[in-house]
């Protein structure tokens, strides 16, 4: 058995809380929310999974270091002294990714450049050689975090952000990041136990996130490298094993999921995205204006979206949003409707009640998830009726 150690999981701000839930149904130990992270404590192998299975996480690192810091020769000094032959060789590759929140440190290019003279100072004074800079595929990425005096050294298993799934191959005007996607959904309370729609589906994001958490497929599966796999301790046959448990819990998914747009060249980009995810047998994109049609499934609808903002699509906001409400309250009966919008304006001018609001953000918008629940008849003979 590997021993146990800390890792953070880092995560978009108002997600802490499921990916706090998503690491303890892993098996996750310790588990702490801070913000935009979550702590936990396992092993190896679980480092593996947590890449592989996290839909809300954006990095795993792995803390080794953590220690105060005075100045830019403390911060050298203390970066020297760790033994940084126990990760990388000589000849490996290395790059250095800061953050800092402090008076003293106030240029995290400075601070990573700093990282990176001290480490291969250490190298080249041990050995006469030194290992490389690589800032797109190094064998080693490291991460500094600096909160006021205090230095976190990390090394980051992931890599690549997380939210590059690897199904993405084309994507329209206005994507949404990957990771959102999956944390709208799961905040909506999407398992997976009815039809779903996203009826301004883009280039399918939602729509393949949603079907790879009806069906528990693990995200990450078509990632084409982890940064761990670079590692020293890399362990091939361990990571064959955690995947082939994975796979195993995948599960069938007896509903529908169906995708709207009323732009061609986007349902060409999410039948593509689909294709690639090897999703097709569960979802369907159709090139449909949204306002034009009504529900065309019986029973439950489970409805999330991303409607285009006036942030990058050009649209006339009051008739959008009146219009929403409108299809929404004459077509949808029987749904619950979740959508984003940075647009608080807009909102006012769909004429409904939301029974939920969630703040959330798209990248620097600070937005809303809004749900509506359109009842079967009126919302007052449905009240009757409990």
């Amino acid at each position: 058995m590997s021993e146990n150690y800390e890792m953070v999981a880092k995560t978009l701000f108002g997600f802490e809380e499921i990916l706090a839930e998503e690491l303890l149904r892993l098996g996750a130990q310790d588990v702490k929310k801070g913000v935009r992270h979550v702590s936990f404590y396992g092993d190896k192998g679980f480092m593996y999974k947590a890449n592989l299975s996290l839909r809300t996480a954006i990095k795993v690192l792995k803390p080794i270091k953590s220690f105060k810091v005075f100045n830019e020769d403390d911060l050298y000094r203390k970066i020297k002294n760790i033994r940084w032959e126990d990760y990388l060789s000589e000849s490996g590759s290395l790059a250095v990714d800061a953050t800092v929140h402090s008076q003293q440190f106030t240029h995290s290019k400075y601070v990573a450049l700093k990282v990176k003279d001290a480490i291969v100072d250490r190298f080249r004074e041990q050995t006469g050689t030194r290992p490389d800079v690589d800032l797109r595929f190094p064998d080693l990425k490291i991460n500094i975090h600096i909160d006021r005096q205090f230095c976190t050294v990390s090394i980051d298993s992931s890599g690549e952000s997380l939210h590059r799934r690897g199904y993405k191959l084309a994507t329209n005007i206005a994507p949404i990041n990957e990771v959102l996607a999956a944390g709208l959904i799961i905040l909506s309370g999407w398992k997976g136990q009815s039809d779903f729609m996203d009826p301004m589906c883009g280039s399918g994001t939602i729509l393949i996130e949603a079907a790879m958490i009806a069906c528990n497929i693990p995200p990450n599966l078509m990632r084409k490298e982890f940064a761990f796999e670079r590692w020293t301790d890399w362990d091939q046959d361990l990571f064959d094993t955690i995947e082939e448990s994975l796979l195993k819990k995948v599960r069938d998914f007896p509903y529908k999921i169906i995708g709207y747009d009323k732009a061609p060249s986007a349902i060409r980009k999410a039948k593509e995205n689909i294709r690639n995810a090897e999703l097709s047998d569960f979802i369907e994109v159709t090139h449909e204006d949204f306002f034009k049609t009504s529900k065309s499934t019986e029973g439950p609808l489970h409805m999330v979206f991303n409607p285009p903002y006036g942030e990058r699509l050009d649209i006339d906001m009051q008739s959008f949003y009146s219009q929403l409400g409108t299809t929404l309250k004459h077509g949808y009966p029987g749904t619950n409707a979740w959508f984003i919008t940075s647009n608080l304006e807009g909102l006012k001018h769909v004429g409904l009640r939301p029974s939920r609001k969630i703040k959330v953000y798209n990248a620097k918008l600070e937005s809303r998830l809004v749900c509506y629940e359109m009842y079967e008849g009126s919302r007052k003979a449905k009240k009757q009726g409990n």
